[in-house]
């Protein structure tokens, strides 16, 4: 069996054909970390600088601490405001004037920066994006700008009740583990946020420890190398400096021990091909539909068991020949769409079943979904749906690395998560070994925990949720 890419945080270089493209990486003494993927014959390139800083990394206020809850999405869209050398408006025509995609992201364990330009493009695009994540001033005038821009992005995604419905589901689910907390903030976070307070986040978590530069395309690994480490010395703070003595590197799993670890096995199983009551949570909004979410704790991002649980999951709702999608909306005509997801971090993890209805159909379309599962748990599936699972997987994954931005991320998680990198040889691999009884394990164990469902919309016209 083809075996992962590990990425020992000791070895301060590495170079690996994934076939036909070259894999290098650098750690730098000062822990930045640099990795790229050369594409031959492409001549553009995806750049992102990555921190790896989330939501899940906030701190509530306390007596003899200020907190941080809010400040790494309010970051993000602070370090696009200036810089000593550039305003907001040259940062922004920086990459419009080359017709460049570029944008950031927030996660719940990582946040990231990111631009796809052409290649000859590449040297103005790190010297940008360096200069963002490096150099920003966050000045009080912008914060105050941005604040109002933050709510009404809180707003908009209030007005989505699938929005609600997903963000209600973490937090039910999780608890008060810090990935159950929206990404974004709170209105009231936001609106508590203090500029001084998301300065200090700013100075206590970007640091070359916690930054990793991807790169995927037409791009040379020693240029970039050199590129980053000369922009990161240029700047004026002193913690960017990469002669400085090194801070420990951040890595995902450093959050498994710090936080106890109470949602890896779920509460205590019911007895197999039981159906064990959800829990019900209702969030009344006017509405054509309902927005159902049905969830329990999910799976670690390493855990050995994912393969299964990824053909598990395209077989319960991973696409239209799926079993939630063709007993749900192809045979009874009860929902537009039916999907399974899985949502998976350093420490914990997530699994979800989305629905939105009718509001006199919630019921029927609550019971049949957990039912599917509760099929594949007690009799698993079938070997037409084991291959088709399987090329649905090795099809997806092949043409999603057709672009240089997948193949950037996919370097990204790597390094920031477990430091090992599947290549798609080495997961299809995986995926094939996985067996039926594994497959049905899994589906067993995760229908076996404790459920909660979700409901947003005019639950009201629902009558009673049971399963």
């Amino acid at each position: 069996m083809r075996e992962p890419i590990l990425l020992p945080l000791d070895q301060a270089e590495l170079a690996v054909d994934l076939s036909g493209s070259l894999m290098r990486r650098t750690v730098h003494p000062s822990g930045l970390r640099v990795l790229t993927e050369h594409m031959p014959s492409a001549r553009s390139a995806t750049i992102g600088f990555w921190v790896g800083v989330g939501s899940r990394d906030e701190q509530a206020e306390r007596d003899d601490a200020p907190g941080s809850l809010g400040s790494t999405h309010f970051l993000e869209h602070l370090l696009f405001k200036g810089t000593p050398t550039r305003d907001a408006y040259e940062i922004a025509t920086s990459f419009d004037r080359i017709g460049a995609e570029h944008n950031a992201l927030t996660a719940k364990e990582y946040t990231c920066y990111y631009a796809k330009v052409r290649d000859v493009d590449l040297p103005m695009s790190v010297t940008v994006l360096a200069d963002m994540v490096t150099n920003s001033v966050l000045d009080e005038e912008e914060f105050e700008n941005e604040r109002g821009v933050i709510l009404e992005e809180i707003a908009m995604a209030a007005d989505d009740l699938a929005d609600v419905a997903s963000e209600s589901l973490f937090e039910e689910v999780l608890k008060d583990h810090p990935l159950g907390r929206p990404i974004g903030g709170l209105p009231e976070t936001i609106k508590g946020a203090r500029r001084d307070d998301v300065d200090r986040h700013y100075r206590n978590t970007y640091d070359p420890s916690t930054l990793v530069v991807t790169a995927a395309g037409a791009v040379d690994h020693d240029w970039l190398v050199a590129q980053v480490v000369a922009a990161l010395n240029a700047s004026p703070e002193e913690r960017w400096h990469t002669d400085r003595e090194a801070l420990p590197v951040r890595r995902g799993q450093a959050h498994v021990d710090a936080i106890p670890n109470v949602l890896a096995t779920g509460a205590t199983a019911a007895a197999p091909g039981t159906l064990t009551a959800p829990r019900v949570c209702v969030t009344e909004r006017p509405s054509e539909q309902i927005n159902l979410m049905i969830g329990a704790n999910g799976l670690r991002a390493n855990d050995p068991r994912r393969f299964a649980f990824g053909i598990m999951n395209s077989v319960l709702g991973g696409g239209m020949s799926s079993r939630l999608f063709q007993e749900i909306r192809e045979k009874r005509g009860l929902a537009y769409t039916a999907y399974s997801f899985g949502a998976s971090y350093s420490d914990a993890g997530l699994f979800g079943i989305y629905a939105g209805m009718a509001p006199e159909k919630a019921s029927e379309v609550l019971k049949l979904s957990l039912l599917e599962l509760q099929k594949i748990a007690d009799s698993g599936i079938t070997a037409e749906e084991h291959e088709g699972a399987l090329g649905q997987i090795a099809g997806s994954s092949a043409l999603a690395l057709e672009d240089s931005e997948t193949r950037m991320g996919r370097l990204a998680r790597a390094e920031l998560g477990a430091g090992e990198l599947w290549d798609l040889d080495s997961s299809l691999t995986r995926y094939t070994s996985v067996t039926p009884a594994e497959i049905t394990a899994i589906a067993a164990e995760i229908a076996a925990r404790p459920m909660t469902v979700v409901a947003v919309g005019d639950v009201s016209r629902a009558g009673t949720l049971e399963a």
